[in-house]
């Protein structure tokens, strides 16, 4: 029998997966319960705007999305590339050089503005206590006592880490995991001023990968399912079934789940061998993202196209009309979890107005005159320290994982959806005898 594989999910894993084994020649079928391809990193169509359902940006270092995207032909100038910068007005203005590694970080550190010498001692102090353990730290705990062990001041915490921490694991310091953090530096800030480069998409997340990822398979031939959620998935004769499938007496020989880590269950329970695998999947907590998008009159402009407003609710603001060309349109990102959770819909939109407010002191800023808030409740799992994430190989031969979810390095993001879709791929390869 031919080898057939069905893919679960139209996120970046499962289209990552579908790619890379269409371009080996392998009979591919995906199916997508959602209209909209893209997973958590999708655009939402809202009053005429085109949104994202947060707010993402890529690295440098993200190096196999940026593969795929160049075998997908995605045009460079869908991402608008500024060096790492951090930037709290009138408090901090930090930006790597367009120097080889380690000197980019170290001449951004050192012409800094708003850090004290300790500030920079400090900050130097944590990258060599890593870069002397190759990043690999004896045991996993908290961020917060990796920066207590190192001596990080009230600032460099504030300002720096602890933004860098919750934006890169949606985990608050106090519960992120030091160990996952350290590679996301390692392979960031530590390795070289390209792999440190901020990519913000010039489009929504929908455009930016999936729906070139959707002609690429639409011209190989490729059946895409949308709206066409799989219930369940069932084995008769050696052969994978799926509930929901259109063609219901169609059969494959392998199945990739690749959906959010929470509609696992229902696909795998059919299978008595995973039912440890369910338990591990179940256990996962999840922290939320919430943006609050304000649309202003076109002459609002923020200095930068993303900057760190301060106060106690908003990590990260937006300018689109940097990214995408959108006059006046601000994304606000509320990361991880906190008080902000209690607020009504009418005092978040406020308390992220105020915020903007705050960063023209000398104008006017009339109330926004359009607004909306989008929350993932589940954005992301919690990436605590020591947490156990699944493998892509499930205990069912020829049935696979893909997903932000699976063991890595590194936490939730685009990168490792597209790595585990990718790691699928190429096992399947493997068991199906083709070429990797």
């Amino acid at each position: 029998m031919a080898a057939r594989i069905a893919i679960i999910g139209a996120g970046y894993a499962g289209l990552s997966a579908a790619v890379e084994l269409t371009r080996k020649g392998a009979e591919v079928v995906v199916f997508e319960a959602s209209r909209v391809m893209g997973g958590r990193a999708r655009v939402v169509e809202k009053d005429g705007y085109r949104l994202d359902n947060g707010q993402h940006i890529l690295l440098g270092a993200y190096t196999e999305t940026l593969r795929l995207m160049r075998f997908l032909k995605v045009p460079p100038r869908r991402l608008l590339t500024l060096p790492l910068t951090l930037h709290a007005p009138g408090r901090l203005e930090l930006r790597a050089a367009r120097l080889p590694a380690p000197f980019h970080l170290a001449w951004g550190v050192l012409r800094a503005r708003g850090l004290t010498w300790a500030d920079r001692l400090a900050m130097l102090r944590l990258m060599r206590f890593l870069k002397r353990r190759n990043y690999r730290l004896d045991a996993d705990y908290p961020v917060s006592e990796l920066l207590a062990r190192t001596r990080q001041t009230p600032l460099l915490r504030e300002l720096v880490w602890d933004q860098l921490c919750v934006a890169a694991l949606n985990t608050p310091p106090e519960a992120a995991s030091a160990q996952v953090f350290a590679n996301v530096l390692r392979d960031s800030v530590g390795a070289s001023a390209a792999a440190s480069d901020m990519l913000i998409p010039r489009v929504d997340l929908t455009e930016l990968l999936p729906v070139q990822a959707a002609v690429y398979l639409g011209m190989s031939g490729v059946a895409i399912h949308t709206a066409t959620p799989i219930r369940g998935v069932r084995r008769e004769n050696g052969r994978f079934r799926l509930d929901g499938d259109p063609g219901w007496n169609s059969d494959f020989s392998h199945v990739i789940v690749a959906t959010a880590p929470y509609h696992c269950a229902p696909l795998l329970e059919n299978f008595d061998e995973t039912s440890q695998l369910r338990q591990q999947i179940a256990s996962f907590a999840y922290e939320p993202i919430t943006t609050v998008y304000l649309a202003y009159d076109a002459g609002l402009r923020l200095p930068q196209p993303m900057l760190q407003p301060g106060g106690p609710i908003v990590q990260w603001l937006f300018d689109k009309s940097w990214s995408t060309g959108e006059p006046g349109l601000l994304a606000a990102v509320i990361s991880a979890s906190g008080p902000y959770q209690a607020l009504p819909r009418e005092e978040l939109v406020l308390q992220v107005h105020r915020c903007v407010e705050a960063l023209f002191p000398h104008r006017e800023v009339r109330a926004p005159a359009w607004s909306q808030v989008i929350t993932e409740k589940r954005a992301t799992f919690a990436c605590h320290p020591g947490l156990s994430r699944p493998r892509v190989q499930t205990p069912v031969k020829q049935l696979l994982l893909a997903g932000d979810y699976i063991d890595s390095p590194y936490p939730a993001t685009i990168e490792s959806a597209v790595r585990s879709g990718l790691q699928a791929a190429r096992q399947v390869l493997r068991t199906a005898g083709a070429p990797d």
